[in-house]
Order: structure tokens, then C-alpha cells, then sequence
């Protein structure tokens, strides 16, 4: 909980997570900080998401209309390992050229040597982010990941997994993120929902916003109608011209989910309007709003937020990106808070 000394309403606190005095003893909500892209197959500039959006944070405005002191169950960012990122950059200067070699027509090689050095170090991280997310799981702290590439948040989901038993993953998405080790890279930010479905515990997955798939994705959806449940972006569209009103399609995408939900946030499920510098921006996708609309029905349903990640924030030459990361950030910690009877909703 924040100190009743903090004055939400001064300048935030530079260099803390939304400008807040909380550390990881006071934080409701600990979030991994995550800075590694290793397998990205086109832009990059993700592993740069976290710096940028813990800065772009502290300049957030705290109150929301929705909550009783939005900021008062504190979060707080945590950097997992100090080292990840130089080892993140290097490694990626491998992959490069080996991704780039397969562009221009060579099959791919899961025993090729960088290939095996990567789902090495990826099964390292997932392993070390799994152990951390556990400790804060038995010191009743909410873990969540702030990446990196959509590939991080692996050893985080696993977490819950052991801890809570069977939930669900509500996967906000361009992309379905379903291909068996993508390019011979067995933990590939296109392979994290792929992974994510080993996990006997996962009960659902469901899919919102995707609009960009490969046909074996399309026909695993298909052949999986009782586990997986996408909601094309296409569909929601199409659904708002007859005249579908959005509160009614958001229902029916909550009505697949269990009791706990994780929540895996992906920045290119927005409308690239909103995040231009990510890497595999697709046009379409869900609006601000939208989003807001559907984490709070989600809380309002009685459902419980488990865990979240964010990632795929590529923040370029300018402070958009990050301002709009930091921003769903918050969104989440709020409801995630919420959700756990960690911080009071106001009934509208």
C-alpha cells in the first residue's frame, strides 16, 4: 500500500514505476521487467519498451473515474536480471543473420548452432522468470511482465498455472501467435500461445483482435473449438456495422473465460494509430477504449486477473508509444488490482 504521505496529486517521482514511492515490499502489484527480443522476424526496438515506458509513466495523471485511489495498492517495476538485456542484443545479432538466411530461401534448421544457443537461453528465461514469478505468487503479490517480445511472458503463465490450477488467457492480439517453433525457434514471440496450450491447466484461450494468421494457425483454431476461441478482428467489425454494439460482443468474449483469467496484451492488438513503432504492426485492431471497456466488464463479471503481461512496445524515435504502453500499463495494474479485492471499483 502507498505511504498516506504520498500526494498523488504533486510531480511523480523519477525513475519509479507511474511516479510511485512503492517498492516491492509496498506494491500490490510486481511487475518483471523483461528487456529481450531475440527471435523478433521483422521490426525490433522491443527490448527498449520497458526503459521507455517506466519513463514515460511518471508523467501519468493517477485519478480514474472508475476507482477509490487508483494508485494506492502501488506497483512497482521490477528488472529481472540486470544483465538480460546486453545478452538480449547479443544473441539477436546472431539470429539476424540466420532469419535473414531463411528469407532468402534456406529451410529452416532446428539443430543449426544459433538456433540451439537461442531455445537454450529461451528456456533459461523462461525457467528464471518462472521461479521469480512463483516467490511473489507465496508472498501474496500479483506478478505480471512488462517486454520484451511477445515470446517473455512463457515462464510467468506456467507460473500460474502451478499456482492457481486451471484459468483461462484472454490474448489481445494482431496476431494468433500459434506456430509450432517459428523459423526452428522454440520459444519465437509467434510461438507463445502454441506453448501457452501445452499446459494442461489452460483450459481457454481466447483470442481478440487477430487479423494476421498463417493457415496452420487458422485450422488449429478450427480443430480446437471447445479450447480456443478467436474473435477476429474482421468479425467485431463486421458485427459493429450491422449494428452489434460493442458491450455485446465484449460478453460474448467473456463468456468463454473461466474464473481466473490471465491476461497477455500484446500492443499490436491496438490500431497501429496508437502504437506505429511496434514490430509487426497490422492494420485495424481495437481502440482505447475499447480495451478500457473490456477489462472493466471483465472485473465486473466476478472473474479474477491472475497475472498480465504486456509487450511487443517498440517505442522509435518518438515518446508515443511508450506514453500509450504506459497508459494500458496502468489500466491493467487498476483492474488486475481490482479483480483481487486489492483496490475498490466504484459501482457507475
Amino acid at each position: 500500500m502507498i505511504s498516506n504521505d504520498f500526494d498523488p496529486n504533486g510531480v511523480g517521482i523519477k525513475g519509479t514505476l507511474f511516479g510511485l514511492p512503492a517498492d516491492e515490499s509496498q506494491a500490490a502489484v510486481i511487475i518483471l521487467s523483461v528487456p529481450w527480443e531475440v527471435t523478433v522476424s521483422y521490426g525490433s526496438g522491443t527490448s527498449n519498451g520497458p526503459a521507455a515506458i517506466l519513463k514515460a509513466s511518471a508523467q501519468l495523471d493517477l485519478a480514474d473515474p472508475n476507482f477509490h485511489e487508483a494508485w494506492q495498492p502501488g506497483y512497482c517495476l521490477k528488472l529481472l536480471d540486470p544483465d538480460i538485456q546486453r545478452k538480449s542484443k547479443q544473441l539477436r545479432t546472431k539470429t539476424v543473420s540466420y532469419i535473414e538466411s531463411l528469407e532468402e530461401g534456406m529451410p529452416p534448421n532446428p539443430n543449426f548452432p544459433v538456433v540451439q544457443e537461442a531455445n537454450q537461453a529461451g528456456f533459461c528465461l523462461k525457467e528464471s522468470i518462472k521461479i521469480q514469478a512463483l516467490e511473489l505468487l507465496q508472498n501474496q503479490k500479483i506478478p505480471a511482465l512488462l517486454g520484451g517480445d511477445h515470446s517473455c511472458p512463457l515462464g510467468l503463465m506456467e507460473a500460474i498455472a502451478e499456482h492457481y490450477g486451471d484459468f483461462g488467457i484472454l490474448q489481445i492480439d494482431a496476431h494468433a501467435d500459434l506456430r509450432p517453433a517459428y523459423e526452428g525457434f522454440q520459444y519465437s514471440h509467434a510461438s507463445i500461445m502454441w506453448n501457452a496450450l501445452k499446459m494442461t491447466t489452460l483450459k481457454t484461450l481466447t483470442q481478440v483482435g487477430i487479423r494476421d494468421l498463417c493457415q496452420q494457425e487458422l485450422e488449429l483454431i478450427h480443430e480446437n473449438p471447445n479450447r480456443i476461441h478467436t474473435f477476429f478482428d474482421a468479425d467485431l467489425k463486421e458485427a459493429a456495422h450491422q449494428g452489434v454494439a460493442w458491450g455485446q460482443s465484449i460478453q460474448e468474449i467473456i463468456d468463454t473465460l473461466p474464473q481466473y483469467v490471465y491476461v497477455s496484451f500484446d500492443i499490436d492488438g491496438l490500431d497501429p494509430k496508437l502504437c506505429p513503432n511496434t514490430g509487426t504492426p497490422v492494420p485495424g485492431g481495437l481502440d482505447f477504449g475499447e480495451v478500457l471497456s473490456l477489462f472493466k466488464a471483465l472485473v465486473k463479471s466476478g472473474r479474477r486477473i491472475a497475472g498480465f503481461d504486456l509487450c511487443e512496445v517498440s517505442p522509435g524515435e518518438t515518446e508515443w508509444d511508450a506514453n500509450v504502453g504506459a497508459r494500458i500499463l496502468y489500466k491493467l495494474c487498476c483492474w488486475t488490482a481490482a479483480s483481487q479485492g486489492k483496490l475498490q471499483a466504484i459501482d457507475h
